[in-house]
């Protein structure tokens, strides 16, 4: 029997998580920080956990797994550099995570795999918060969609992907290595996921109700997972509106 591919990529995620968390606690000097996270990275094991059950229970193997080298380069980065450069880069990764969650959890019905989706994409969006929190950031990063047509929405995602690899590649060349291996970095990275997030940008504004549509059930699940925050977000906004 093989693996569900969709499957094997979220364990696979969360394997990497669990590994780059314990990466920046290693080299974190504050101990708020490294204990926050220690924590992260247990939670992210335990996310590893339910996909274990998951697979038993559809008679599915587990994976083999193999670190990824983007989450090599991330851990050498903060080995080098500090925690703090590859944190925006953690929280996007969160903050797609719980797009990517509600999603499976949506499309599950009502079964094991909602209910494991259900509470990651809860603790995904959580550790997206103490991210954001560390970053001085607010607001939800899982957010992406609105108006002003496909073709902002394609620039800015190819901008979000060369931003996000040029932390990585200017990591390689503060190591002194060759051009050959700079030129292969920033040709694998920025390609990657430049063309992935200009992608994802176009297929998610290329129709305005689909986007509109998303939006409302993006609320929906948050409302579930999070009544709070989206409480406050609501207020805000009519405080903005003008109203009391």
């Amino acid at each position: 029997v093989t693996a569900d591919p969709s499957w094997v990529e979220h364990y696979c995620d969360e394997r990497d998580a669990a590994f780059l968390y314990r990466a920046l606690a290693a080299v974190e000097p504050d101990e708020s920080r490294r204990t926050l996270f220690d924590r992260l990275a247990k939670v992210e094991d335990r996310h590893v956990q339910r996909w274990e059950a998951l697979f038993a229970e559809h008679a599915q193997p587990i994976p083999q797994y193999r670190l990824s080298w983007r989450a090599r380069m991330l851990a050498w980065m903060a080995r080098r550099f500090g925690a703090d450069m590859v944190l925006p880069l953690l929280l996007a990764e969160e903050g797609r995570e719980v797009t990517a969650y509600l999603r499976l959890a949506h499309g599950a019905g009502d079964s094991p795999v909602h209910d494991a989706a259900f509470e990651i994409a809860t603790e995904s969006a959580e550790h997206a918060r103490e991210l954001s929190g560390l970053l001085g950031r607010e607001g939800e990063p899982w957010h992406a969609g609105g108006g002003g047509g496909y073709l902002r929405s394609v620039v800015y995602g190819f901008n979000d992907g060369l931003t996000a690899n040029f932390g990585l590649v200017a990591g390689v060349i503060g190591a002194g290595v060759s051009p050959t291996v700079v030129i292969i970095t920033g040709i694998a990275g920025s390609i990657a996921d430049a063309l992935s997030m200009g992608a994802s940008g176009y297929l998610a504004a290329k129709s305005a109700a689909e986007v509109h549509a998303h939006q409302i059930e993006m609320e929906r699940h948050e409302l579930q997972l999070m009544p709070e925050v989206e409480e406050e977000e609501l207020a805000l906004i009519y405080e903005v509106k003008g109203f009391t």
